[in-house]
């Protein structure tokens, strides 16, 4: 089967897909958590292949990193998906409610957007976490894992599409797509894919967006920043300093940027200094930086650069809107975080930094669908669009307007036989 025919096929699934009940849809999502767990072994023999090819082929250490899917990965999608079997319905959510005129309403009513279309690199665990969260919002989906995880990824879309059909969810509605000129087929598809998620690196993001007239939702870099203010607790920024940028180094949310107040700058680099020696990260950083705890100078280019390793650029600034002006220059609008004491101080990081996702005193890495509540996420968008930040549910519906009337025709309104009365309801929609 080609490219164009699975494409028409889930778009002819999602469109059924549409209509599916919540009971249905919930039922599917738990079919699929209980047959991944049965499925286990099977799912794991199939990664260690993955890893050991991907070892040969001596691919980078971060995708290799996020290629691997133990048990501890599998527990956490499994809870994802039964965590959001039990969330409301996205889908038929009156939004707006008005009363036109007697017997004339409208009601604006969330909807799936259609078929997305997911392209992403490495985790099998975006996989899985991308298909419930379609199925949950009525989406179609054709997903393109990258190569380093086909065995992986079939296996898992295998047992997807198996557990969901057995489930009641329409015949065709997840595609598994498995060579890298489908992607260049993918990209002309707009007759068929109504969104395209890409998850990747930089480069890989900007491709998608250059190459498709499709809309694209995402994030071209994650170059996050934290500012420590100078009414910071050493210990708190020390802290949330170490988590952000070494929990996990090769996700999109890591800390890439430290900023630091001029005058906490000498007590704080020292400390932060030696707590990031002993995770074996890279330092460099500015002219005072350097002075302050000898590390290597921080070139022009570091201050947009996404690490995804153990590198960190240090810079210290004169104040909080030093702090803000550096971000809005080099960030990536992604995630960024100030460490104070000061509400003031807060306050102004957290309305002028422009980006999706802004913190007060807590890591970077708190950035993320699942910890937001959303259940999963199908990615993080910097755009300024329908969805921002961690795209959960909300992000993959959209909504129609419906109006119901009983023999009304606009003639009436341009004679001015009848007038609008434009009046708030409070009811959701009911035929």
């Amino acid at each position: 089967m080609d490219v164009v025919e699975m494409a028409a096929r889930v778009k002819a699934a999602s469109l059924q897909l549409q209509g599916v009940s919540s009971q249905i849809k919930a039922g599917a999502l738990l079919s699929i958590a209980e047959a991944i767990n049965r499925n286990r072994k099977i799912i794991k023999e199939a990664n260690a292949e993955d890893i050991i090819c991907s070892e040969k082929e001596e691919i980078a250490a971060p995708l290799l990193k996020r290629l691997r899917f133990d048990d501890r990965k599998i527990d956490a999608v499994l809870d994802g998906i039964k965590s959001l079997a039990g969330f409301d319905d996205p889908v038929g959510r009156t939004l707006l409610a008005t009363h036109l005129d007697e017997g004339l309403e409208l009601y604006k009513v969330t909807c799936p957007i259609g078929v997305i279309g997911i392209i992403f690199e490495s985790r099998p665990d975006a996989l899985v976490q991308i298909s419930a969260l379609c199925l949950k919002s009525g989406n179609g989906v054709l997903l393109k894992g990258g190569a380093e995880a086909a065995l992986t990824n079939r296996v898992l879309a295998g047992i997807i599409v198996s557990a969901s059909e057995e489930a009641g969810i329409p015949h065709g509605w997840l595609q598994l797509l498995e060579t890298r000129g489908d992607v260049a087929e993918m990209l002309k598809l707009d007759a068929y894919i109504d969104l395209i998620i890409p998850r990747g690196s930089n480069e890989f993001v900007k491709y998608i967006m250059n190459n498709s007239n499709i809309p694209v939702l995402g994030h071209a870099a994650g170059i996050c920043h934290c500012f420590v203010d100078k009414s910071a607790d050493i210990a708190m920024a020390v802290s949330i300093t170490v988590d952000s940028k070494t929990q996990y180094v090769a996700v999109c949310n890591a800390l890439e940027t430290l900023l630091v107040h001029r005058d906490i700058a000498a007590r704080f680099m020292p400390a932060v200094k030696s707590a990031l020696d002993e995770k074996g990260v890279e330092l460099v950083g500015c002219p005072e930086t350097q002075a302050l705890i000898g590390v290597k100078p921080a070139a022009e280019e570091d201050w947009g650069t996404e690490y995804l390793d153990y590198k960190l650029s240090i810079r210290v600034v004169s104040d909080v809107g030093e702090a803000i002006d550096h971000i809005n220059k080099y960030g990536s609008h992604h995630t960024d975080a100030i460490v104070t004491a000061d509400p003031e101080n807060a306050a102004r990081f957290l309305e002028y930094v422009d980006s999706a996702d802004v913190f007060v005193n807590a890591s970077t890495r708190f950035s993320d669908g699942y910890v937001f509540g959303l259940g999963a996420e199908v990615g993080i968008s910097t755009s300024k669009i329908h969805a921002r930040g961690p795209v959960g549910l909300e992000g993959l519906v959209i909504y129609k307007y419906k109006l119901l009337g009983n023999g009304h025709i606009i003639d009436d309104y341009a004679k001015k036989k009848k007038t609008f009365e434009h009046k708030p309801l409070k009811k959701e929609f009911s035929l």
